[in-house]
């Protein structure tokens, strides 16, 4: 690939993969400020709505806890705690009811034994050493004179972070599917309320399907750069 003074091509991959990063960051904001202006019929709030959910699946060992921050929701398989945010804790809009629910499919997931969370989970080590080590080794590598060996290799590690990434779509669609699935049976949420709800989940698994991209258009410019300086 050709290089124009010192500007690098492979660098557009990196950009469309951050302006895709920023979009899907702005759209679930934006989406869960206009929902959180919309009370719910049921009055339920955050954890409420997540504490009728898990008893309606029969899951009555996972504890909910408030956790400071804008949108930090998670579910922490390993200590069965599930953990809602400032926003979502104690607020009756459909935007915090439906992200509770979205953190109760995760929930659901581990009580079921669904498989992709398991894989993601036995990820975890691997993809962290991943993201972590791989640039390094690859600088290393190319400050060594162009060490195929350690540029492959942290080429290899990049690529564990990658298949984390894409393995967490399914898992994040998945709890949202079972979410506005309880929603509806529960009658948590009703008619148009659900509606409003998917709009909110679908802005939430906008942001992992770019992170996916951007990892992926990263690994594809890592890819290209090793072979270019192979040919060199």
């Amino acid at each position: 690939m050709p290089y124009y003074g010192y500007f690098d091509p492979t660098y557009l991959l990196v950009i469309i993969g951050a302006v895709l990063s920023l979009l899907a960051s702005a759209k679930v904001k934006s989406t869960f400020s206009k929902y959180s202006k919309v009370h719910s019929l049921s009055g339920m709030t955050g954890a409420q709505a997540a504490e009728k959910i898990l008893h309606f699946s029969g899951i009555f060992d996972v504890r909910i806890e408030r956790i400071e921050g804008d949108l930090t929701d998670h579910y922490d398989p390993k200590s069965k705690v599930l953990r809602l945010s400032d926003s979502v804790y104690d607020n009756t809009s459909v935007a915090a009811v439906g992200v509770a629910a979205h953190e109760c499919g995760h929930a659901v997931q581990d009580n079921k034994g669904y498989a992709p969370l398991r894989i993601r989970a036995a990820l975890v080590p691997a993809a962290n050493i991943g993201a972590t080590v791989s640039w390094p080794l690859i600088l290393i590598g190319i400050l060594l004179g162009g060490s195929k060996t350690l540029i492959t290799l942290g080429i290899i590690l990049f690529s564990l972070a990658v298949l984390f990434q894409l393995v967490t779509l399914p898992v994040e669609l998945n709890a949202s599917g079972r979410a506005v699935t309880i929603l509806a049976e529960t009658g948590i949420l009703q008619g148009e309320e659900v509606g409003q709800t998917k709009k909110v989940l679908f802005a939430a698994a906008l942001t992992y399907v770019a992170s996916a991209a951007s990892m992926i258009l990263q690994l594809l410019r890592l890819i290209i750069l090793a072979g270019n300086r192979r040919n060199d």
